[in-house]
């Protein structure tokens, strides 16, 4: 299993494509979605579905472009459904109107469960706390962690439905139970792994 990391948009959003033999996931397809396009065709591999983290513009952005291009579904926690019709949710409406983002429906509820896509296995959690419906994608020997986990840091959660306490929650209970090896790959800034934020993210160390 292969993952490139692709930075996206004005506030450097991490859009992942991760693939396997002839199969491709897209991880938060933030905004660039013609470069997203080039890369993916690099990989040699056909995108299978969409998958988000959550909700908010800066991860949702090129969705729509990347979906009709590949005729491919989008996948979403149901509690943030609401939120790719809504500039005030997505937290877009602090752009330029022209530049809000409204993201046709997705076509799939994520359930908090073991998924095989396309020959691809991975398994989803909940780590809400910097918004209600976060989670995060467990693979072999990485996650994707979206706005939940950063390299030395942790994400805000001063936006609607944020919670601090439940963020650091989230860590604990899901996350910091992986391996040490296990690589993080965020929705922000450069990876991490498990045993380093473990010992280092100020966030978690007494």
């Amino acid at each position: 299993m292969r993952i490139n990391r692709l930075v996206t948009g004005d506030i450097g959003e991490n859009c992942y494509l991760i693939w396997q033999d002839q199969s491709l996931l897209i991880i938060d397809p933030g905004a660039d979605a013609f470069n997203i396009k080039q890369q993916i065709k690099q990989t040699d591999a056909l995108p299978v579905a969409i998958l988000l983290t959550h909700a908010h513009f800066d991860h949702i952005g090129a969705v729509d472009e990347l979906r009709d291009e590949y005729q491919i579904p989008v996948y979403l926690n149901p509690l943030e459904f609401d939120w790719l019709q809504d500039p005030v949710l997505n937290l877009s409406v602090q752009l330029p109107e022209k530049r809000q983002v409204i993201v046709r429906p997705a076509e799939y509820k994520l359930e908090l469960r073991d998924y095989n896509l396309a020959g691809i296995s991975f398994k989803v959690v909940p780590t809400p706390g910097h918004s209600i419906g976060s989670v995060s994608f467990i693979f072999d020997d990485f996650v994707v962690s979206g706005d939940v986990l950063f390299n030395g840091s942790i994400g805000r959660t001063d936006f609607y439905t944020g919670n601090y306490e439940q963020l650091l929650d989230s860590v604990n209970s899901q996350l910091f139970q992986l391996a040490d090896e296990y690589t993080v790959y965020p929705g922000h800034g450069p990876i991490t792994s498990i045993g380093h934020e473990k010992i280092t993210n100020p966030f978690f160390v007494d």
